[in-house]
């Protein structure tokens, strides 16, 4: 049976209990009390009734059963409703719904003498968005909306994962705020419909609003609303691929609202800016001014969850396109703490993030998952990304150990106009095809777009070490020389480590064994120092590997062993299969030396 109240459902035969589709998990005890009371929210309940329905042959005191209930109320506070629970003094416990709409004091709610519209206004500001969504339908129904309402409803329609119906109430919304002259707030709709419009890679119809949002701009010059509509064409110009445009776009909207108090656009402005400073090389400025922009929106108390999010994706996407693992993880998890805390649903893209700093880092399980999730939200509420989400499904596959079918999601990838590389391209190399991995490399460094220029340094690392590896050794030579000395430019872990594996591949061709064997052991450390696991688990194979070609079984066993124990928490047959053949290997040259 699955019950549902307010953002919430739970479904007690799967005892799985959700808040706008995100599992808020609750210890088995804990659950079970919940269930009671939903059931039984027709009355009080005694302290005893519940000891007895709950810890049945237990014996506990009442301090379990306000722990319990503190537990639930917290969880509660998720989606606003952590009032349902009442304590009825020197009686018990009641579960009430409709007493639960904010965080408010019960007292200066009101609830039975508010018109739907007020209740509406009320659950936003609570940010309890389900609620609100369907209050602001039923006032809708029965009442004129004002400009001001219909911009709740379809912020509250954002943040409760339906971005595709929100287009609609914006428009109704750009509209009465027109007609009743608040140009200001018809600006910043119409940039909210450009950017749900750019997301669906409707670029003419985002162009369109963004051109009625200037016009209005430029009759009431005020700074804030002046850098909301720069930092909007910033957008568009970096997806038609001028990030130099775009930058000094981004530039000029910080300038504009720089120490204006609009602290919102002031971090928008700022962390874009970084973003086109990455793009264009300039890896420094543009990571100390994201940085920068973090700290401005973590000062605000008027950070919209939609705005929020905007500029916690951007840091997150920045940081896993320049490879730089470690600040990914932290961002994500800084996200997903950030949509916790605004009763925000989790949107496509940020489980797409998220799967793929999992694929590099944790369960591969757990990525492949998240993954399949994104890809079934992404069609609605990101479309441009459904062919990176099938990049990153084939580098979780390929991990795993499933590689026809990574082949397939990276074809995938490349049919929809998103570039594979260097997922694909390590595949094949793997397979045995490193001409086809050559080829899809430098096909992939191809243009000036700002998908290629965001990635240059990765896609330049990991053609070094496929250069080396077809004995293309001058090439090679040149691409390591560029990333080396530019440590400004491209400091990230990742990518010194895929340089200091390509020098051990040129070192091998030299017939340099142990100078190849330490170059390898410094591109592992580099990639443990981001926590990097499944590269980690290939480089400790890759030096077992040498050191049983060199007679070194003890050495190697040492590295096989490490592998192993991590390539199991990963989830990867591939590595734990390549474990096993190696321990054979190992087991087959004693044999041999005993019988010699």
């Amino acid at each position: 049976m699955t019950l549902r109240f307010g953002p919430f459902q739970l479904d007690e035969a799967g005892r799985v209990f959700m808040c706008a589709r995100q599992e808020v998990p609750l210890q088995p005890r804990v659950f079970d009390l919940l269930v009671y009371l939903i059931r039984n929210q027709d009355r009080v309940v005694s302290k005893d009734e519940l000891l007895e329905a709950v810890w049945p042959s237990v014996t506990v005191t009442d301090n379990s059963l306000q722990r319990a209930v503190s537990t639930i109320r917290t969880a509660l506070r998720k989606g606003g409703m952590e009032s349902a629970i009442r304590n009825v003094p020197g009686k018990g416990y009641r579960f009430c719904t409709d007493s639960a709409r904010s965080t408010r004091n019960e007292e200066t709610l009101a609830h039975e003498d508010l018109d739907v519209r007020t209740q509406a206004r009320r659950a936003a500001d609570g940010r309890a968005w389900v609620e609100a969504v369907a209050l602001f339908e039923k006032a809708d129904a029965a009442v004129e909306l004002v400009g001001e309402d219909l911009h709740l409803w379809a912020l509250a329609l954002q943040c409760s994962g339906r971005a595709d119906a929100a287009i609609p109430v914006f428009v109704r919304a750009v509209a009465k705020h027109a007609s009743a002259g608040d140009e200001r707030l018809a600006v910043s709709d119409a940039i909210a419909l450009s950017d749900l419009y750019s997301e669906r890679g409707q670029a003419a119809v985002a162009k369109g609003w963004l051109a009625r949002a200037e016009d209005w701009a430029s009759e009431i010059r005020e700074p804030a609303t002046t850098a909301l509509v720069l930092w909007a064409k910033s957008k568009l110009a970096a997806f038609e691929g001028e990030p130099e445009e775009a930058l000094s776009l981004a530039d000029a909207a910080y300038a504009a609202v720089r120490h204006q108090g609009a602290i919102t656009i002031e971090a928008l402005s700022l962390v874009y800016r970084g973003f086109y400073r990455l793009c264009l090389g300039d890896t420094r400025a543009g990571l100390a001014d994201q940085d920068h922009a973090a700290a401005l929106a973590l000062t605000s108390n008027d950070l919209d969850p939609v705005m929020g999010g905007i500029l916690y994706c951007n840091i997150l996407w920045a940081s896993r396109m320049f490879g730089d693992w470690a600040r990914a993880d932290q961002w994500t998890l800084g996200y997903q703490k950030f949509c916790s805390g605004s009763g925000m649903e989790l949107t496509g893209s940020c489980q797409l993030h998220r799967s793929e700093v999992l694929g590099v880092r944790g369960s591969l399980g757990e990525a492949l998952s998240r993954i399949k999730d994104s890809l079934a939200r992404l069609s609605s509420d990101a479309p441009w990304s459904v062919g990176d989400a099938n990049r990153v499904l084939g580098d979780i596959l390929a991990a795993i150990g499933e590689d026809e079918a990574a082949l397939e999601a990276y074809d995938k990838a490349y049919s929809l106009g998103w570039c594979p590389e260097p997922g694909r391209a390590m595949l094949l190399l793997e397979r045995g095809e490193a001409e086809a991995a050559h080829a899809s490399l430098e096909r992939s460094l191809i243009g000036k777009s700002w998908w290629t220029l965001q990635r240059r340094g990765m896609l330049f690392a990991h053609l070094a070490l496929v250069a080396a590896h077809t004995g293309r050794h001058r090439q090679a030579l040149e691409l390591i020389d560029e990333l080396s000395g530019s440590p400004d430019r491209w400091p990230m872990p990742s990518i010194r480590a895929l340089t200091n594996e390509a020098r051990a591949q040129l070192a091998l061709a030299g017939g340099e064994h142990e100078a190849a064997i330490k170059l390898l052991h410094l591109a592992r450390q580099l990639w443990s120092s981001i926590e990097g696991q499944v590269q980690a688990v290939r480089l400790r194979l890759r030096i077992a590997r040498l050191q049983i070609e060199s007679g070194d079984t003890r050495g190697a066993a040492a590295e096989i062993h490490a592998a192993e124990f991590i390539a199991g928490g990963l989830g990867s047959h591939k590595l734990q299969a390549t474990c096993a053949a190696l321990k054979r290997d190992i087991d087959a040259r004693k044999a041999t030396q005993a019988l010699a």
